[in-house]
């Protein structure tokens, strides 16, 4: 058989001929020089993501190192009859401080305004998924959206002009006859009617954390297998059977995960809850008496505190930071504790 004949005579077997040596010296070095290029890239991506978390660890703890040493003097003065004592006077001489008004109404906020928030968003989520029409799902997915990039400062303001005297004239008196004279609940929503309360800062934070239980019960939810509910709707199941024996078992640990995150925030609002709590450091049986958290209490005196008094409210701020650290860590373990249990 003829070559295949190209240009001016020469043949496509003469040209792969030709091309060998070429290809024989040339393709080592090219080969090295591409492995090299390779490694090296493998090696800075490696060192820059490991300092990238090694940032993460150091800014953490040089936060840390900065709360104990800025709330010393305040460590060594109150100790940790800190933690207990309900007095706040930073005017006295000398002054008597103490955390537990600002930790009551911290832990009782946040618990009220996660038992208003976990049912309705995994209640909202569960619709969105399960029973919503396709025309309006994406309507509520925005206004969902929109709730969580309102400022709160925003929600703050809105608490305190519309929320709160709707509350005050409305829902606190009501409330208030309703239980009047009831062991336990009687003092739980004893009056007087108040503008400025715990329950109006939890109903708030409730509002604010709504969006985070949604959007991730929503995304979770999504990832239930098509084939799992097929098979429960064809056994017969309603879709409160598929939803309670299917849907949830499967996603839990995702829906823990989405809550212990919307319980840090509510832990550590300081804006909207500084508008309606009233800023009192006394504590009351009653949820709707005024009070004040941590962070509320920190915005609302550090600019003015000095000396022991602003020592002491970075200790409030160092006890926030410890608990949320103990509320995120004891999420974790369980979320370990649900995760090894559906392994095994």
């Amino acid at each position: 058989m003829c070559a295949i004949q190209l240009g001016q005579g020469t043949s496509v077997a003469e040209m792969a001929v030709q091309s060998t040596p070429m290809e024989a010296a040339a393709g080592p070095y090219d080969r090295a020089k591409a492995l090299s290029a390779f490694k090296f890239g493998d090696k800075a991506f490696y060192w820059v993501t490991r300092v990238c978390a090694l940032a993460v660890l150091l800014i953490l703890g040089g936060i840390i190192l900065s709360l104990i040493a800025g709330a010393w003097p305040a460590m060594k003065e109150y100790g940790f009859a800190f933690l207990w004592t309900q007095r706040w006077a930073p005017s006295a001489d000398p002054p008597v401080l103490g955390a537990l008004g600002p930790i009551y109404g911290t832990m009782v906020t946040s618990l009220i305004a996660m038992a208003i928030a976990i049912p309705v968003g995994i209640g909202i989520a569960i619709f969105l998924t399960e029973l919503c029409p396709q025309w309006l799902r994406r309507p509520i997915g925005i206004a969902i959206e929109l709730l969580a990039g309102i400022p709160s400062i925003i929600y703050g303001m809105w608490g305190f002009f519309v929320l709160g005297p709707f509350m005050a004239d409305t829902f606190q008196p009501f409330m208030i006859r309703m239980f009047d004279g009831v062991p336990v609940l009687g003092s739980i929503f004893a009056g007087p009617p108040s503008y400025l309360s715990l329950f109006n800062a939890a109903l708030i934070l409730a509002i604010m954390v709504l969006p985070f239980i949604t959007a991730i019960s929503v995304d979770v939810f999504k990832t239930v297998p098509p084939v799992l509910k097929e098979a429960a709707y064809g056994v017969g199941c309603t879709t409160w059977e598929v939803v309670r024996n299917v849907v949830i078992p499967y996603t839990k640990v995702g829906v823990i995960g989405g809550i212990m995150l919307a319980l840090g925030r509510a832990l550590g609002e300081t804006m909207a809850v500084t508008f309606i709590i009233g800023n009192s450091f006394r504590i009351s049986s009653s949820v709707f008496a005024p009070g004040t958290t941590i962070s509320a209490a920190i915005a609302s005196e550090f600019a003015e505190s000095d000396g022991l008094h602003q020592s002491g409210l970075i200790l409030l701020g160092l006890l926030l930071f410890v608990l949320t650290f103990f509320v995120l860590a004891a999420a974790r373990l369980m979320l370990m504790r649900l995760e090894k249990k559906a392994g095994t």
